[in-house]
C-alpha cells in the first residue's frame, strides 16, 4: 500500500508535504507511515479518495486493477490538423525532438489530441524493460522540453535525456558532486550509473503515460 501511495503522490507531481496538506492530515503523518512501512488508517484512505475521486479505492486497498478509474484514463484522439495535437516521434528521431531540430518534420508525424497532457511538446514510445514496472515497452510517454540554458532537475522524476550514449528514459537523482547526476532504472536488473552534466545535450520531463492494453 505504501508503494501505491507513493505512485499517487508522483502521478500528481506533489511533494509528500503538499499531498498531506491537500488531503487534510497533519504534517508528517504520511512521511511517518512511509518510514515505518505501516498501513494507512481508514480515515486517511477516505480523505484520499474524497480529494482524488478518480483514484480507484479497490486499487489503493488491494492493488487490483488500475490506479485511475476507467473514465479518468488519458484519452488520445488522432488528428490530421497540423496545428493541433501532440506529435508522436519515432524512437530513432528522439534526440532531434529533444532539441527542436528542424530535421524532425513534425508535420510528417502522427498527431494526437490528449487534453490531460496539454503542456506536452511531443510523445515517444518506450522501448525495452529498464523502466519496468513504471513504464513497459510499447507505452507512450508525453514529454515537455526543458530549457538547457536554465537546467535543473526535479530529483527522482523521470526524464528523457539526449546523451553521448544516446537518448535515454531514466529516473534522475543527485550524483556524487554538483557536476554529475545519477541515472537510475526502475528495473533492478539495470545498475545505476553516473553521468556528467557535460555529456547531456538535451532534456525533457516525462509528464504522463498512455498505456496500451
Amino acid at each position: 500500500m505504501i508503494e501505491r501511495l507513493l505512485q499517487i503522490v508522483e502521478y500528481y507531481k506533489l511533494s509528500v508535504r503538499e499531498f498531506e496538506r491537500l488531503i487534510g492530515v497533519s504534517e508528517g503523518v504520511i512521511n511517518k507511515t512511509i518510514a515505518r512501512n505501516t498501513g494507512l488508517k481508514a480515515e486517511t484512505i477516505q480523505k484520499i479518495v474524497e480529494k482524488f475521486p478518480q483514484i480507484s479505492l479497490n486499487w489503493i486497498l488491494l492493488g487490483e486493477g488500475e490506479m485511475l478509474k476507467s473514465d479518468d484514463k488519458p484519452v488520445a484522439k488522432q488528428t490530421d490538423n497540423p496545428n493541433e495535437g501532440i506529435p508522436l516521434i519515432p524512437v530513432e528521431a528522439m534526440a532531434g525532438a529533444l532539441t527542436c531540430d528542424n530535421t524532425i518534420l513534425e508535420y510528417e508525424c502522427d498527431r494526437y489530441v490528449i487534453p490531460m497532457f496539454k503542456g506536452a511538446d511531443f510523445l515517444i514510445p518506450v522501448k525495452g524493460s529498464s523502466m519496468y514496472p513504471k513504464y513497459s515497452s510499447g507505452d507512450i510517454v508525453a514529454c515537455q522540453r526543458v530549457d538547457m540554458n536554465n537546467l535543473f532537475f526535479q530529483w527522482n522524476k523521470v526524464y528523457v535525456i539526449d546523451t553521448n550514449q544516446g537518448a535515454l528514459i531514466k529516473r534522475i537523482k543527485p550524483g556524487h558532486d554538483e557536476n554529475h547526476i545519477l541515472i537510475v532504472s526502475d528495473n533492478e536488473k539495470y545498475d545505476p550509473f553516473e553521468l556528467p552534466y557535460s555529456a547531456i545535450h538535451a532534456v525533457a520531463l516525462v509528464i504522463g503515460v498512455i498505456r496500451l492494453e
